[in-house]
């Protein structure tokens, strides 16, 4: 049975993911196509475009890091928590949408309280 509060995390989460995605594809990716920069980046590095997110991924991995390591010592703030794993998180969904592009793979819908 999950917590009302972890349930807060989860719901509050899930509308970030949306809503960052969102203004970060006005922002950076091209109007045609969401995953564009990865693609880009990889034609420069002669990588495939999955590699390139690792590369950029590894910043925000590297963050999560850091944030696990001070936790002993500081207090992080709300925001940089927030922040900085949500970075991590969307990158695993356009990393995902990568994938799913590559290998012709199709998104299942999932209706609330149903897990495959």
């Amino acid at each position: 049975m999950q917590t009302p509060e972890f349930d807060k995390i989860v719901q509050s989460r899930i509308g970030k993911i949306g809503k960052i995605l969102s203004n970060k594809a006005k922002e950076y990716a091209s109007w045609v196509d969401r995953l564009h920069n990865f693609k880009v980046a990889a034609r420069i590095t002669g990588e495939t475009p999955e590699m390139a997110l690792r590369g950029m991924l590894m910043k925000h991995i590297v963050s999560v890091f850091d944030i696990i390591e001070h936790c002993r010592t500081l207090t992080i703030r709300q925001i940089i928590i927030d922040e900085k794993l949500g970075d991590s998180i969307n990158y695993l969904i356009l990393l995902e949408a990568l994938l799913y592009e590559r290998y012709g793979y199709e998104a299942e819908s999932c209706d609330e309280g149903e897990v495959k």
